[in-house]
Formats: structure tokens, sequence, C-alpha cells
């Protein structure tokens, strides 16, 4: 597999100096795993509820050995409770088996997303059962919240599980907006701070140039969601590690159900070996930032996925595997043939 972003591959010349981009270019078509032999990973945004066995398996052999799921809208409105109730369940039960199959530890965060915050009546039932999720085991904070179309509704729910963050103690993991983006993440930053919330306890997320130098100048985490042709691509988070440091910086993935690589955190590791940051800087916004951040909830154990346990892929979660029709553990995935 190559490391090639999509923005830049189609049109070299867009950024500056077209011919060094170009130039550049022809180095990245090459097997990235090669610049990150031997380096760990953990992607602190990746919704792998939307992607297959085939992306963990993938994640496993890029060097992804924990990750951290949000709730977050599955791409349709949910019509009732028993819809959320469900969700919630499978994100601290069967996504967390099923992670644990192919040596990646699974946690995530919990909350009600910004775009259905806007079913007020929906949304005050989910409220009332997400006390019973946040103090599940593997549950590093409430998220994925904040602003999407920052409408009245949206802050309400918002401020409503930031308190639910200082009951329970956890770190909140804030989504900024698609559109007005800027004003979104003030708005976010400043109700945090109006609730007292600690701002090394909250990690905004989707940050892109307009929004990185005031994150991190209030002191929050500033994470960055790699995606082809949106948000932020891995070429843009090279220069913004060189121009900002390493503090208090994440990369992640996303990787939903829309178009979106569950790579990206990898292959931006090894573009930025390639454009020469440090590995020290490279382990910290791909690696240990994640730790910190999350590990002010206290369910975050380094030594479950730095020395994990063996996999065995015949355990079963509630009579349910991994593997299907009598398959085998372990198959060749380099294999041209599927039998």
């Amino acid at each position: 597999m190559c490391i090639k972003h999509p923005e830049f591959s189609q049109n070299p010349s867009h950024f500056e100096g077209g011919a060094e981009s170009q130039a550049n270019a022809k180095i990245i078509e090459t097997d990235y795993m090669e610049y990150i032999r031997g380096m760990k990973f953990f992607d602190p945004h990746i919704h792998m509820t939307s992607r297959t066995t085939d992306d963990y398996t993938a994640l496993a052999e890029a060097g992804v050995v924990a990750i951290i799921e949000p709730a977050f809208w599955l791409g349709q409105p949910r019509t009732g409770l028993a819809t959320f109730k469900d969700y919630y369940s499978s994100l601290v039960g069967w996504e967390r088996f099923r992670s644990s199959q192919f040596g990646i530890k699974h946690y995530c965060t919990i909350g009600l997303n910004s775009r259905e915050a806007n079913n007020e009546a929906l949304a005050e039932q989910v409220m009332e059962i997400l006390p019973l999720f946040l103090y599940k085991e593997g549950v590093v904070g409430v998220g994925e919240i904040g602003f999407d179309d920052q409408t009245v509704a949206e802050e309400k729910y918002y401020r409503a599980q930031l308190e639910l963050s200082r009951e329970a103690n956890l770190p909140v993991q804030v989504h900024t907006p698609h559109r007005d983006k800027k004003k979104g993440t003030e708005l976010s930053m400043s109700i945090a701070l109006e609730h007292k919330i600690a701002p090394d306890m909250v990690i905004i997320d989707h940050n892109n140039e307009e929004t990185v130098e005031s994150v991190l100048n209030q002191g929050f985490w500033a994470a960055f969601t790699i995606y082809p042709f949106t948000k932020m691509g891995n070429e843009r988070m090279v220069e913004i590690v060189k121009k900002y440091g390493s503090d208090r910086i994440m990369v992640n993935s996303a990787a939903d159900w829309g178009i979106s690589d569950p790579l990206a955190v990898p292959k931006t590791a090894a573009l930025m070996k390639i454009k020469g940051i440090s590995d020290e800087d490279i382990q910290k916004v791909t690696y240990q930032n994640a730790i910190d951040a999350f590990g002010k909830s206290g369910q975050i154990q380094v030594s479950d996925f730095e020395n994990p346990a063996e996999i065995d892929q015949s355990l079963k979660f509630n009579g349910n595997t991994v593997l299907r029709g009598g398959q085998a553990p372990k198959i060749d995935k380099n294999s041209l043939i599927i039998s």
C-alpha cells in the first residue's frame, strides 16, 4: 500500500512549490510501512462500527494498538430511545470484543451527538440514560458532543453533557462544526470554560489552520482528523506540527461511514518521518498525547496494549465470534484466491 494523499496526488501544483511537490509525490508513492516499522499508534477518534474486520487487520499490521470510538450520528436519524441504547451497548460490548480479536485495545466516548440533539423530545430521553453508560468499563470520555448547525438545542444539550462530564470526572471530546468552524470552535471553548471545565480535560476535535492557534493558546487539546479532500490532509498536518510543535496535538482518522481512511494515523506518521519530523514528536501526536488526554478518565492502562494478551479468535461474545463458516483463526490475507 502506498501513502498518497488524494488532493496532493491529483494536483501537486496546488501546493506551494509545484515542482518540489511533484518530486515529493514520487517519494511518497512507496510502501509507507517501511517508514513506520516498529512504531506504535493510538487512534483517538475512529468509528469502527462503520468498518470491516479487514480494516481491523490492516490497523493491527500498521502498528495501531489502541483506539477510541466516539458515539456519533450513524448517517440516518434514530427514531427511538431503544436504538440509542443498542448503539451505546455495542460500543461497550461487541465492538470492544471485536477489536480485541485483532489485538487492538478498544475504548469509547459516550454522548448525544450534536446533530441528533435537535430532536429535543428524543434528546431528553437520551440524556436520562447517558449516566448508565458513562461509568462503564472502557468509557474514557463524554463525546463526541458540541455543535453542528449551532442551534439553541445543540447548545442546550452540549451544556447538559458538560455537566455530566464534571460529575463523572471524564474528559470531553468536542465535535467542531463543518460550517462556520471558527465561530463554533470558539463557542465550544467559551462554554466549557463557563462551566468550569479545565481546558486540559477537553479535546477539541476536527481542527484546521483557522482554529489551532486559539485552541492551543487557551490550553485545550487540539485533535486533527485526517480526511480525504476535507477537514485536514496529512500534508497540511505536517506543516501544523512543524509550526506549532507536538504539545497537546493529536492525529486521528475518524474513519466513519463516508469516504475516509482508517489508516490515516500511521500514514500521517510515515509522511512526517519523510518530511523530517523527529520520532519523538511523531510519537507524541500519534500515540502519547491521546494516552495523556484520555488517560485522565482513569480507564487507560498502557500495559493492556503494550503487553497484550494472546489473541484467541475462537472466543465468543454472546455466542458470536469474528470467524465465519468454519474459518481458521489465521488467514493468509496475501492470497489472491478467496476460497
